[in-house]
């Protein structure tokens, strides 16, 4: 049986499911994209090639078997993307929490059914239809859970409206004992660079107290700021947006001490190793392509 245990994002990572990108078929059609970025790159004729993202996941795979971390892989289904694990699911404690996404990826937790078996069933969630909730937006951080959501009345009009405030009281239900903390996220369904498509799109915690953080990801000014006080202002990088367009935020923690960033982060991957960071760089700007980056492509299942 697999023992769940995740309180954060930073401590000794023990077991995690990575994402897989092998037979993920043609190129969507410009209406199939679910974010505005992919979209882009559609348009562009720059979306990336599966040669090339099965490349940037192997770098990602050898970093982690690096430090004796146990690697799950999903059941390839043809032509298929399942890289982005992070949205199917999340653990938070000893809880597998099933996420409710976007239905024409049903099929993606089917492909992972096969770690969730190993699991106490009585320990596995699935939140009721009503309740959408995506792992891109839950970040459980100590007392606090973190999550984003979109407020607004018009959040059926939002592709990129991924997680609901009923996912938020339901997170609440769930783990009493928790304060759950909610940030109202910027969507946009046409411009890339306005649009926090998940919390970790513009925001996550490193190291033993600092984060990463993009202001314009906030629609609430206030609920930025808290952010900004909790870990101190001496303690925050701010991301401009051109590098939350090109994911800064989406790194991946290994431990308080080794994170693995992309090699192109060069403003990011220089104060992590000021801050006493080693940072693993990869390759990975062509799945970043797809509004994704390594958070979004791993579903951590067991910390220290």
């Amino acid at each position: 049986m697999l023992s769940l245990h995740i309180n954060n994002e930073t401590s000794r990572l023990k077991a995690v499911i990575l994402g897989i990108a092998r037979e993920i078929g043609e190129q969507p059609e410009l209406e199939d994209a679910y974010d505005p970025k992919s979209a882009e790159h559609i348009k562009a004729g720059t979306y990336p090639e599966e040669k090339d993202m099965v490349k940037e996941m192997k770098a990602v795979e050898e970093v982690l078997k690096k430090y004796d971390v146990e690697v799950y892989r999903p059941k390839v289904i043809e032509e298929y993307n399942q890289i982005f694990t992070r949205d199917i699911g999340f653990v938070i404690e000893d809880k597998f929490i099933k996420a409710n996404i976007l239905p024409d990826r049903e099929r993606e937790i089917d492909a992972i059914q096969h770690v969730i078996n190993q699991v106490k069933q009585e320990n596995v969630v699935k939140f009721p239809d009503e309740v959408h909730v995506e792992g891109g937006d839950v970040m459980p951080h100590g007392d606090y859970i973190f999550v984003g959501t979109y407020r607004g009345e018009d959040y059926s009009n939002y592709i990129t409206a991924r997680t609901n405030t009923k996912a938020v009281e339901a997170i609440q239900e769930l783990f009493p004992h928790k304060k759950v903390k909610s940030f109202n996220l910027r969507k946009d369904n046409d411009d890339a660079k306005n649009n926090a498509l998940h919390l970790d799109c513009c925001f996550q915690p490193v190291g033993k107290n600092k984060a990463i953080i993009h202001k314009n990801g906030f629609l609430e000014k206030e609920e930025y700021e808290w952010l900004v006080n909790f870990f101190g202002k001496e303690n925050v990088f701010e991301i401009t947006k051109e590098e939350m367009y090109n994911m800064n935020s989406n790194v991946f923690s290994i431990a308080e001490d080794v994170v693995i960033s992309e090699k192109n982060f060069t403003r990011l991957n220089t104060w992590l190793r000021e801050n006493g960071i080693t940072v693993e760089e990869v390759p990975y700007a062509e799945i970043a392509k797809q509004e994704g980056l390594l958070r979004c492509s791993t579903l951590p299942l067991i910390r220290e």
